[in-house]
């Protein structure tokens, strides 16, 4: 069959089949390399969205590629029942890498949250002798996920509309105020509070210096558990290992997902010793939370693999060098379209230019023209390209936003 006709019959059948939950733009992909990724006509598409800042090698890494298919040969799943040997070393992996702890594994950042919340829950009646202590605080703009708990914990009221009763009791604080947290954590006696240390969804909003570190005194004056949400921050992405490394912090919890694996499904949590008590059972008792998919040895020996290359590539100095490169790629297009282009955000390869203007139709735009970006909050084009992005690529995708932007301005580029 045509390669066109046939991606045309895949569409078809997508629509007819799928939930139509996704408002997915019409391309349908078959492979990528590094980079790049081509649909099923033959059309080539340089990507900066990386499944949503999940594949952090890119597309058919030969390290990667070469661990998925030697553990595929040797064992996939064994449940938790019984440890597995790519399960043990990932968690000493991410330990070394994070804070003294402990790992609890899942399949998606959701499930790590709700991992996170049930912790924090648990840790105050059972660890603290606080079982009043019930409340789960989060931030204006925030997005932690899909599932009841999370989209309750998510400040963005869209998510959250119709699918109420939702979980609580929750509350939420206005982002990067640290005076109305510190009022907060005082007056509620909250049992945790849940915090992204960039908000991404919500449009790659930093927040300002010294919030994280004043968070963390204030939720340890209070005796209240400190949620990091690292599921798209995490695993090199801002050029540390984990975004609150920058500001010199250490949470109580952190959840990861996305990149961890580089496009295989796993969640993870990561707690402090003491946090981790919450997750305990006393005596009789059966698991307090579980997992079956959670650490099983593909996704385990994908995610080693991950962090194995984001080491031994300088992946971390690569993402802190690309990532200056495209902020100042982006704020050139500010200066050259000030009534389009507003301003830059980001850290490291999370980065995003704010715009005046409609933000689908750029996006839809920059896909006619062979560039895959994503929004992010209302009005930012959001690059969450591969760490292992090439400078000619960063700056092949800066032009082609700015042809877009031009052609939107009406003069040339």
């Amino acid at each position: 069959m045509d390669p066109a006709a046939r991606h045309a019959e895949l569409l078809a059948t997508a629509r007819r089949r799928l939930v139509q939950n996704y408002k997915q733009q019409p391309i349908v992909l078959s492979r990528g390399e590094g980079s790049e990724v081509w649909d099923v006509a033959g059309r080539r598409y340089l990507d900066m969205t990386a499944g949503i800042a999940v594949s952090a090698l890119g597309h058919a890494h030969p390290r990667l590629t070469a661990a998925i298919t030697a553990q595929a040969g040797r064992l996939l799943h064994v449940s938790n029942l019984y440890f597995n040997e790519q399960q043990a070393l990932l968690a000493d992996a991410l330990i070394e890498r994070a804070f003294p702890g402990r790992v609890f594994f899942c399949n998606s950042g959701a499930e790590a949250n709700e991992a996170a919340i049930k912790l924090a829950r648990r840790y105050q009646a059972v660890v603290a002798g606080a079982p009043e202590r019930v409340t789960i605080l989060a931030t204006d703009g925030s997005f932690h996920g899909r599932s009841v708990a999370t989209v309750s914990l998510t400040g963005q009221e869209k998510y959250r509309k119709n699918f109420g009763p939702l979980f609580g009791p929750v509350g939420f604080l206005p982002y990067g105020d640290l005076a109305a947290a510190r009022t907060a954590l005082t007056e509620a006696r909250a049992c945790a509070l849940l915090v992204e240390p960039i908000q991404a969804e919500g449009g790659i909003i930093v927040p300002p210096v010294g919030y994280l570190a004043g968070l963390r005194e204030a939720c340890s004056e209070t005796g209240t558990l400190l949620l990091f949400d690292e599921v798209q921050t995490g695993v090199g992405r801002t050029g540390r290992w984990f975004g609150h490394q920058h500001d010199g912090v250490v949470p109580d919890v952190m959840t990861l997902a996305k990149g961890l694996a580089g496009g295989v499904p796993i969640g993870a949590m990561v707690a402090s010793e003491e946090a981790a008590r919450g997750l305990e059972p006393l005596p009789g008792e059966p698991a307090p939370h579980a997992s079956t998919f959670g650490g099983n040895p593909l996704a385990c020996a994908a995610a080693l693999a991950v962090l194995d290359a984001i080491d031994t590539e300088g992946l971390l100095a690569r993402c802190a060098a690309a990532g200056a490169r495209l902020d100042a790629g982006l704020a050139a297009l500010v200066v050259r379209h000030p009534t389009l282009a507003r301003g830059t955000r980001g850290r490291g390869l999370l980065r995003g230019l704010v715009v005046a203007a409609d933000l689908s139709g750029i996006v839809a735009a920059c896909r006619e023209a062979g560039l895959l970006v994503s929004a992010a909050g209302p009005d930012v084009v959001r690059f969450v390209p591969p760490l292992v992005v090439r400078d000619d690529q960063v700056d092949e995708a800066v032009a082609i936003l700015g042809d877009v932007l031009a052609a939107r301005a009406g003069v040339a580029s």
